[in-house]
This record gives structure tokens, C-alpha cells and sequence, in this order.
């Protein structure tokens, strides 16, 4: 192991180097300033003025975003020439993060830096650039992302809105409608999607007071309730055709290249989410009082801060990871090509499937961990006034988000599979190794020797694990998987819970070369990660084998898996409590 590994999937075939994989140890002291400040904002400026928000205080929240634009918090991802920070994106997720307490705003900021400002970043023109970024990195106008229709959602390329250039070439006039469209009650910059005579999928840079545009009631919604959804109307709406956002036709790379960094940052927003509801737990935990003693003492309240904590540690370790391999992509890129924008957005799509991976586990892990927390609460979870019912309400749009899980677990197979066809992994050539190397009926245990020395030897039985199955799905399917939903969906999973858990141990092993006294904890919760990840491989992988082969092939299949398998059991209930001790103590969540 030698270079870092650069392109998307590739840590299905290759093992990465720890030195090479980013962490939140790795922090600057610059990276740490940015977070203070961050917090700082959100402390003094969002948090008391909480109770408006969620009231849906439009003037309010403009007025915060305003102030978020003053300090520099709307111009990360914007270039410093216009207007902005052009920060690196282990930065900018570090901003994410830290954003997460600051609930409905926080989305609000999220739409705008994100969705709805990268088309233009990546895909705009040198004026369109002029024109609008300066403003949007100031926080003076507000954007908006314009994808989803009453007809066409997790089918984005379905979309009915329609565009047709006028006769003098002025002007597209679009029809059509939007729905679900988060800050539509007070952006004043609109990307919308809608296809050019019907037929070719374009974006479209729309502005608030175009005639004919109009924006709908608010929808009333179960959480996330600060942020504004409205949908939006156009009834032959001239928007200029030096408005156009990249070519004809080709907007959906615009749509799916800025859904990949989307995604990537609901996954830092949730992480930021999953440590305040570790905060708020612990503290309730240790100051609520039954039988005598506090709930934390109790061993099955310290189990669930022990697996919520443990799950919060995977996802950090996964997203700086994944933000230190885009920065990677990014310095090959060339900004300052004529088509920059679109190299960069070229590089970030290396890790489509990275960034689906990063969004569907955090979403998933954060439901569990806020569900853990009402619990925790009792019956004070249930109750409005404590804050752990409204993370537990805002948490659910986010499997919904950016394309629903389940969309993205049918991404992430496809994604993988696309890359080895088009040669630029080495998928099959691996997945015909591993054949033959499980045809040999004595397959060699790795020396078990160190403290993560078990754990690494997992990661490595999941991988060919993954590999003899996947590899086997395809000899079946050939062609027509895209048509076995539930197959992909399991590989899916196989591939979720193997990036998560190699990140966690890529982690801990760097820790422990770098500070091995401050490696314990990393150490523990790894282990326990790894002991869940090895049970659910175990039968996801039966499962999926079951319906693949049959008969004595079965039994063959099952017997080498069993071997591919067989580790020795950890001692799950000493790693809880080892790990809720410190978060017990420390009331709130702990890395390392």
C-alpha cells in the first residue's frame, strides 16, 4: 500500500493506507476557527430566536441569512472571485456539521449554499457567474432548487415543465409547475429544471419576478417546520435566453452532479444532528433519576449511548474520509480551464457512489439514533418542549431527501458496475481472483495479532464476501439485474456497511499509530461496529445465496461463506459499557 487510492468504488477492490484517509484529528487549526465561528453563529444569532423560526418568520430568517452572508458562512463553496471563501470540502463539511443545531435554518442555509448555488458555480457562464454569485455568497439574494414535480420525483428526467424559445430567440417561455421546493417563500433565485420543446432536459437560472412565475401556499408539514416548501407555477414565463444554465439537454448533469454534493452534505448534517442528540440524551440520562440512581447507570440506557455513539463515530469517519478523497479528485481537476466549473463537477462525480453510500447510512443511522434518544427521555421525548421530539420529526425527510434511499441503493450497484464496464475498475478481474481463490477448500485464516488485527481481517472477509456474491448475481442476471430490485438493494447494503465500517477502522488504526494512549475508545467502538457488521453480512449474504443457487451449489456457496466468516466472538457487552462510560462521563459525544 503505497499511493492513495483515487476514484470512486475502489475500496471494494483495493485496501486504502490510514495515512492517506482524512479524519477530524487531521483538523487545522484553521479548519477548528471556522467551526467556532460556526458555532458561535448559530449560539448568539440562531438559537434564541428558535421559537420564530419554526413559526416560519420569513423576514427573520432573511435577515439571519443576511448576517450568515456577512460572516462568511454562504461563500464556502463559492470561488473568491466572486465573492466567496472557495474553501476545500473537508472544510465545508466541517460547516455543514457544525451547522446541524440550527434545525430548520440550518436547511434553509443548506439549500441555498448547496443546491442551489453549485449549478451555477459548476455549470454557470463567466456573467451568469458575475451576475448572481457575488449576491448569493453575500447572502443579499437566496436560491432555490427546482427539480421535483406533482408527476415526476425520484424520476427526475419525467419532468412535464416545459420550455420553448420564442421566434426572435429572446426568451424560453416555460409552463409548467414545481412541488416540494425548500426557501420558495422568500428566494429571489430559482434553478428550475424543464425540457426544451418538450424533449431535451435543461436548467434554467429563474428569477423572482419573472411574469407569469408564481409561487404557491406553504405546506404544512411534520417537521423541518422553520423551512419554507412551497410549490411553484409558471403560465408563460419569459425567462432570457442568456439564462440557460449550461447547454440544452444536458441538464441532467447539472441535476445529478449537484444532488452528489447534496447528498454528501445531508450526510454532514445529520452527523452534526446525531452529536446533539447524543448531548441532549447523556445530559437527560444522568440527570433523571428512577429507583433511586440515574437512568445512565442503568445498563440497558448505556447500552443504546453506547451503539448511538458508536454509530455517530462511523458516520464521522465515513464523511471527512469522503470529503478528503473529493479534495483529492478536486486538485487533479483544473478550475481555471475554460470549462473549470465543469471539471470540477467532473471530480466530484468520481464519488457518486461514495456520496450515496455517505447519505443513506447517515440518514438511516441518525433515524436510530434520535429514536434511541425519545426513548432515553421517556415519556419527555414525546413532549414539544424537549428538543429530542423535534430532531426525532426533522430526521425523517432525510431518507427522503436527495434522492430516497431506496433510489440510492439502486445507485449504488449500478454506479459500481458502470465504472468496471467502462475499465476504470478493476471489478471483475477481482471477482474472478476471489472465485478462484474460495474454489480452494482450505482458505487461509490471517494471523489475528494486535488490537485491531480482527478487525481488519473482517473488512477483508467482507470485501471477497461481497465479491463471490456480487460476482454471482451478475453470472445470473447478466444484464437484467437492474430488474432484481431486492438483489441490488442487498449489494447495496453490503457496500454501505463495508465503507462504513473500513472507514471506522482506517480511523482507528491511524489514531492508534499516531496517539496509540488515545486509541482505546476508537479501538472499541470499531470492534463493536465490526462484530454487527459480521453478523448482518453473515445473513444478508445466506439470504441473497439462497436465492441465487440451489441444491448442492447452495451448500457449496454456504459452506465456503461459513469459512469466509468464521472469527471469534467479542465481548459486546464489556465494548458497551466501556464505550457508554466515557460518553456517560463526558455528556456528549466522543470520538476518541
Amino acid at each position: 500500500m503505497g499511493a492513495p487510492i483515487w476514484g470512486g468504488g475502489r475500496f471494494i477492490v483495493e485496501d486504502a493506507d490510514p495515512k492517506y484517509v482524512v479524519t477530524p484529528e487531521d483538523f487545522t487549526e484553521e479548519q477548528r476557527m471556522l467551526a467556532d465561528a460556526v458555532r458561535a453563529f448559530v449560539e448568539r444569532d440562531v438559537g434564541p430566536r428558535d421559537e420564530a423560526i419554526e413559526k416560519l418568520d420569513y423576514e427573520l430568517t432573511v435577515q439571519l441569512m443576511r448576517k450568515a452572508g456577512e460572516i462568511g458562512l454562504l461563500g464556502a463553496d463559492v470561488p473568491e472571485a466572486y465573492g466567496g471563501l472557495g474553501l476545500d470540502k473537508v472544510s465545508t463539511t466541517l460547516l455543514s456539521e457544525t451547522l446541524s443545531p440550527a434545525s430548520s435554518f440550518a436547511l434553509t442555509i443548506g439549500a441555498h449554499t448547496g443546491i442551489g448555488t453549485l449549478p451555477i458555480v459548476f455549470f454557470g457562464t463567466d456573467e451568469q457567474k458575475e451576475r448572481w454569485l457575488p449576491d448569493l455568497a453575500a447572502g443579499t439574494r437566496i436560491a432555490a432548487y427546482c427539480l421535483t414535480e406533482p408527476g415526476s420525483g425520484s424520476d427526475a428526467l419525467g419532468a412535464r415543465t416545459t420550455a420553448t424559445l420564442s421566434e426572435d430567440g429572446a426568451h424560453y417561455v416555460l409552463n409548467g409547475s414545481k412541488q416540494y421546493i425548500t426557501n420558495a417563500g422568500f428566494a429571489d433565485v430559482f434553478i428550475v429544471y424543464a425540457k426544451v420543446d418538450g424533449a431535451h432536459f435543461s436548467a434554467f437560472i429563474v428569477e423572482r419576478d419573472t411574469p407569469g412565475f408564481s409561487v404557491g401556499p406553504e405546506e404544512r408539514k411534520m417537521g423541518i417546520k422553520g423551512s419554507s416548501t412551497r410549490p411553484l407555477f409558471f403560465e408563460d414565463a419569459p425567462v432570457p435566453a442568456s439564462q440557460l444554465l449550461g447547454e440544452v439537454g444536458k441538464g441532467h448533469l447539472i441535476a445529478f452532479n449537484v444532488l452528489n454534493i447534496g447528498r454528501f452534505k445531508l450526510a454532514a448534517g445529520c452527523l452534526g444532528g446525531m452529536k446533539e442528540a447524543i448531548r441532549l440524551s447523556s445530559a437527560y440520562a444522568n440527570t433523571r433519576k428512577q429507583f433511586g440512581k440515574p437512568i445512565s447507570a442503568f445498563p440497558l440506557v448505556a447500552a443504546k449511548l453506547a451503539d448511538m455513539n458508536t454509530l455517530a463515530f462511523a458516520t464521522e469517519s465515513m464523511v471527512y474520509r469522503t470529503a478528503g478523497l473529493i479534495d483529492d479528485a478536486l486538485a487533479v481537476a483544473n478550475p481555471n480551464h475554460s470549462d473549470g466549473g465543469i471539471e470540477v463537477a467532473k471530480a466530484v462525480a468520481e464519488y457518486t457512489l461514495e456520496c450515496s453510500i455517505n447519505k443513506v447510512f447517515a440518514s438511516e443511522a441518525m433515524d436510530r439514533i434520535v429514536d434511541e434518544g425519545v426513548q432515553i427521555h421517556g415519556g419527555c421525548g414525546y413532549i414539544q418542549e424537549y428538543k429530542i421530539e423535534r430532531l426525532y420529526r426533522d430526521s425523517r425527510i432525510n431518507r427522503i431527501f436527495e434522492g430516497t434511499n431506496e433510489i440510492n441503493r439502486l445507485l449504488i450497484p449500478a454506479t459500481l458496475i458502470r465504472r468496471a464496464l467502462k475499465g476504470e475498475l478493476p471489478l471483475i478481474a477481482k471477482a474472478q481472483e476471489v472465485q478462484k481463490e474460495l474454489l480452494n477448500p482450505t482458505i487461509a485464516a490471517l494471523p489475528a495479532t494486535g488490537p485491531l488485527a480482527q478487525q481488519t481481517a473482517i473488512v477483508t472477509a467482507l470485501k471477497k464476501v461481497f465479491l463471490m456474491v456480487g460476482g454471482l448475481a451478475i453470472q445470473t442476471h447478466g444484464l437484467r439485474m437492474d430488474r432484481e430490485q431486492e438483489i441490488v438493494a442487498s449489494l447495496a447494503d453490503a457496500m454501505i456497511e463495508l465503507y462504513a465500517l473500513e472507514s471506522a477502522l482506517l480511523r482507528a488504526r491511524k489514531l492508534q499509530g499516531r496517539h496509540p494512549d488515545d486509541a482505546s475508545l476508537a479501538i472499541d467502538m470499531t470492534s463493536l461496529f465490526a462484530e454487527e457488521a459480521l453478523e448482518k453480512a453473515g445473513r444478508r449474504a445466506r439470504q441473497l445465496l439462497a436465492g441465487l443457487v440451489s441444491g448442492e451449489n447452495l451448500r457449496l456457496h454456504l459452506s465456503v461463506l461459513k469459512r469466509l466468516l468464521k472469527f471469534d466472538s467479542g465481548d459486546v457487552t464489556a465494548l458497551r459499557r466501556r464505550i457508554a462510560a466515557r460518553v456517560i462521563s463526558a455528556e456528549q459525544y466522543v470520538g476518541f
